[in-house]
């Protein structure tokens, strides 16, 4: 997974530069989007493990997208199929939607919590990390009856941890020193 990321992040990076500088993000991420389907779906990876040539390759996907395509796009995919990385491209649709939430000044967060929150405590979270992060939240909510109680927020590298769990989980380590 590392180095799939490795891979796709300058071609992303790339994508993104030239959207930003031709003022075009929301077409190229949906032609990443075409594109990260397409190359995802399973009976296309089929027929792309036959060893076709890149051009045939190109050819299959030219097809399938008819005119979605720029011819700046057209290149990308030719240049992707030459150096047989079309099968990153959702990696690259993935880093591309980091770059624009960070360009657009967006975190992603998950809450998890053992049992359902209300759209009040939601709403109450979000504003709080809101607050504190100084940029605008996306919120995942997700339940876990493991946790017993209480809640994790996942940003990024940083998890804060207030569950039942979390706290005996840490209570043990600390117990058996």
């Amino acid at each position: 997974m590392f180095e799939l990321i490795t891979i796709a992040r300058p071609y992303a990076k790339a994508i993104f530069d030239i959207s930003l500088e031709n003022k075009n993000i929301e077409y190229w991420h949906r032609v990443l989007i075409i594109t990260a389907q397409i190359s995802a779906d399973k009976e296309i990876k089929k027929i792309f493990s036959r060893g076709l040539s890149a051009n045939n390759i190109y050819d299959i996907f030219d097809k399938i997208c008819g005119d979605k395509l720029s011819q700046s796009a057209k290149n990308l995919i030719k240049l992707m199929a030459e150096n047989k990385r079309l099968d990153i491209l959702p990696a690259v649709l993935s880093e591309f939607d980091k770059l624009h939430d960070d360009y657009k000044s967006i975190a992603e967060a998950t809450v998890t919590s053992a049992f359902n929150l209300s759209n009040e405590q939601l709403k109450n979270i979000k504003h709080l990390l809101e607050k504190r992060l100084a940029r605008k939240v996306r919120l995942k909510n997700k339940t876990d009856i493991s946790l017993i109680s209480g809640i994790i927020i996942n940003l990024g590298d940083l998890v804060i941890d207030n569950s039942i769990s979390g706290r005996i989980s840490r209570l043990a380590k600390i117990l058996q020193y």
